[in-house]
Parts: structure tokens; C-alpha cells; sequence
């Protein structure tokens, strides 16, 4: 999957109509504070079907319509358009959002269902919450993060992670206790800490019969 172009009418900062063209070589977006970056970039997170307002900056779902200035009124409903190019094929998606009511999406021109855009983007290793997609301070973040906070993130920009050095490898069982040392954590045997003895059982076949 490859992008092409992203059209926005009404989204956040972007009041017209307006239209980005994304050729090949292009990796981001600079410009200074202000211009919009970052409204950008949550244009493709939620054309690509994000639901939650915070990922938009937002307490609600609507704040991503434009609210309006000093010397423009507010707009009623806000539009983002991506079109894609999969398989050969170009795709156009439209999603759409009115302040008196919820946000609808368009594939091709017909209507398409959420779920049904979020795995067309999980077929692709691609969508809202794709790792490709990186927001405003999120290098900074991940620079001043702890070793353990960086083990958390993917491993690749394809959305895979690491697997834990502690697992065996393919085709190995995990060793049983008793092979690593460790013979009181047996199944159906009790733990007994180091330096007592385990209570002997109460049960009359492991009692012997007196003189």
C-alpha cells in the first residue's frame, strides 16, 4: 500500500479545501510553528479510522472541526480524503464528521464500515496506530525513555515486536522445574522455603503401623 494524496475540508486548521500530494521520497513534514504538522498527521490517523479524541488533541470527537477565528465563522462538519494505491489499484477513502452528529466513511464512494477499515489496514501492517506514523515529541520521548520503556515499543516499523530473550527457541519445550534445580515447584508438590522440612502427611497411608 502506498499513499498518494490527502485532501482535507474543515479539519482542524485547514478551514478550505486543501490538498497534499505525497510523491515518493517524501518521509515528513517541516514547517514552523503553527503551519499545521501535526494536524496533518492526525488527518491520516483519523481518516485511517482512530477513535479515540485524545489521539486528536481533543476532549471529543467533534473538536476536530474547524472551531473557527476572530474573522471566520466555525464549520459545521469537517472531511478528510485518502487516496491509496494497493494491488495496482487506487483507492479513494473519505471520512466524514457533523457537529450534531457521528463520523461516516466512504470507500470508493460507498459506505463502508469501521471495522471494515481497520482491517483493510491491519491486512496491509498499516492504519491508525501504525508505528510508521510519528507525532510531534515523539523521538524526544522515546530518546529520554528508559531502557525497559523502549523494550515496549515495536521492533520494526511494520508494527512486529520483539519476542522476550527468555523464550526457548522454535521447536524447544520451556525446561520443567526439575531440570533448572528448582524440584519443590513440581506440580502437586508444595514449596517449602530453605531451611525447614516439610510437614510430614496426616493421611494413615503414609503413617506406619505402630510396635
Amino acid at each position: 500500500m502506498r499513499l498518494t494524496r490527502l485532501r482535507l475540508h474543515g479539519f482542524k486548521s485547514f478551514a478550505d479545501p486543501t490538498e497534499l500530494r505525497i510523491e515518493p521520497g517524501l518521509t515528513g513534514i517541516v514547517g514552523p510553528n503553527g503551519c499545521g504538522k501535526s494536524n496533518l498527521l492526525e488527518a491520516l490517523r483519523w481518516v485511517m479510522g482512530e477513535t479515540r479524541p485524545s489521539q486528536m488533541r481533543g476532549e471529543g470527537m467533534a473538536d476536530v472541526i474547524f472551531a473557527g477565528t476572530r474573522s471566520r465563522p466555525p464549520k459545521a462538519r469537517a472531511e478528510v480524503a485518502l487516496t491509496f494505491e494497493r494491488d495496482g489499484t487506487e483507492t479513494e477513502l473519505v471520512r466524514r464528521i457533523a457537529r450534531d452528529g457521528g463520523s461516516s466513511f466512504r470507500l470508493n464512494g460507498r459506505e463502508a464500515r469501521l471495522r471494515d477499515i481497520q482491517a483493510m489496514f491491519a491486512d496491509a501492517a498499516s492504519g491508525a496506530q501504525s508505528p510508521s506514523l510519528v507525532r510531534q515529541g515523539q523521538i524526544g520521548e522515546l530518546i529520554a525513555a528508559r531502557p525497559a520503556a523502549r523494550d515496549l515499543r515495536p521492533a520494526d516499523p511494520r508494527g512486529r515486536r520483539s519476542l522476550p530473550s527468555d523464550l526457548p527457541p522454535a521447536g524447544r519445550r520451556p525446561p520443567l522445574p526439575a531440570e533448572t534445580g528448582n524440584a519443590d515447584a513440581r506440580p502437586g508438590r508444595r514449596a517449602v522455603p530453605r531451611g525447614r522440612r516439610a510437614p510430614r502427611s496426616s493421611s494413615p497411608a503414609s503413617r506406619s503401623a505402630a510396635p
